[in-house]
């Protein structure tokens, strides 16, 4: 380990800003590095303090020995010699354990779903032997397991977990500058790795496209404008409760069972309405999901009030728990309801996705027929 300065000047000033940072060797006799802790601004006597910390760490740091290691109720009649060890099992204690089992399953899931046949044939292998289809996987497991910062993937959740061990290589796949340049390689496949998983879902789940649930989600940004032209950063309807910063929104398309076709990053001033729908339901059709052309369409609570024939198509209960109808549209469990108008009989549309989501409507009570009054009789 060692001390690391990196020099900025702010304000007109010059502000040093330090980090301990550790050598880790990787394959191909190469050298990483991992930022362990970020001191800030600390003076010379604190920057001697730590470099004394860090020699009297790096002391005693001998060659490494292989030594026999045999059972405290084994040991009698062993010779003395230097290379066996006496262990008392009972003593024994587990350290830096890593997750296994949630790690495992994310890469069976990603096989299952040939992910890394698909990926390894367009990100390939970098000049400098970067598998940049096992980063992205990287990337995929801890969005799916720990979401957080890839800095955070880099100091700790990497170190804690096993994707190392299960793909066979080192913590080269955690370089903090390999994480944040793999991002910049996906954007070209979008439309290939949805036509991709439309195919696979449909290989593996039997599904079809003949009914759509469209909902938007936003995130913020803690940033002030003017921003360039063609920047879709808006001030918008917050749904985080932060008009004050400028959003983006996101549009996502999914099947009922909660697989997503298609997505849209959309301004963010964008309307939560079928207009909304329709730009995300035609980046679908490019993507080449069959049936989607004339499958109908079922927005979320707010598009569905404003469809194209000016009344909601469906809309959940005014109290309804967060729980009962997921973000997505998708039924969470067995009680979930959709409060629908009065009818008499639903149009095929609305038959077609009670069908798909697995919905039976109460019987209905006989309407209430009452006649007019007669006009009085003349004198």
């Amino acid at each position: 380990m060692f001390l690391r300065c990196k020099v900025r000047q702010k304000d007109g000033k010059q502000h040093r800003y330090w980090s301990v940072v550790e050598n880790t060797r990787v394959a191909g006799g190469r050298v990483a590095q991992r930022h362990v802790l970020y001191l800030g601004e600390i003076n010379d006597t604190q920057e001697l303090a730590w470099r004394r910390s860090i020699e009297v760490l790096e002391e005693g740091a001998t060659q490494p020995r292989t030594l026999s290691l045999f059972p405290e109720d084994r040991c009698a009649g062993v010779l003395a010699d230097a290379s066996i060890v006496h262990v008392k099992l009972s003593q024994l204690q587990l350290r830096r354990p890593r997750q296994w089992g949630a790690c495992w399953l994310a890469l069976l899931l990603w096989r299952e779903l040939q992910l890394d046949l698909f990926w390894s044939k367009r990100l390939g292998v970098s000049r400098k032997g970067t598998r940049w289809d096992q980063v992205l996987f990287v990337l995929v497991a801890y969005r799916l397991l720990a979401p957080g910062s890839e800095w955070r993937l880099h100091r700790e959740w990497f170190q804690r977990s096993a994707p190392a061990d299960l793909l066979g290589e080192d913590a080269g796949l955690a370089e903090i500058h390999k994480l944040y340049r793999c991002h910049d390689r996906l954007l070209v496949h979008k439309q290939a790795v949805f036509d991709h998983l439309t195919r696979r879902w449909r290989d593996l789940f039997n599904i079809s496209y003949d009914v759509l649930l469209y909902d938007l989600t936003s995130t913020y940004f803690e940033a002030d404008p003017p921003f360039p032209e063609g920047d879709k950063r808006r001030f918008g309807y917050s749904r985080d409760h932060r008009p004050d910063c400028v959003q983006i929104v996101i549009a996502l398309m999914v099947t009922p069972e909660g697989l997503p076709l298609a997505y849209e990053v959309l301004p963010g001033n964008t309307a939560d309405d079928v207009a909304g729908v329709s730009r995300t339901h035609r980046a679908a059709i490019r993507q080449g999901a069959p049936g989607l052309a004339d499958g109908p369409r079922r927005a979320d609570r707010g598009g569905a009030r404003r469809n194209a024939r000016g009344r909601p198509a469906g809309a959940l209960p005014s109290g309804h728990a967060k729980g009962a109808i997921d973000p997505a549209g998708v039924p969470a469990h067995a009680t979930a309801a959709l409060l629908l108008t009065r009818y008499t009989e639903p149009e095929p549309e609305l038959r077609l996705l009670l069908t798909r989501l697995k919905l039976d409507l109460p019987a209905q009570p006989p309407p209430k027929i009452t006649a007019a009054p007669a006009p009085p009789t003349p004198l």
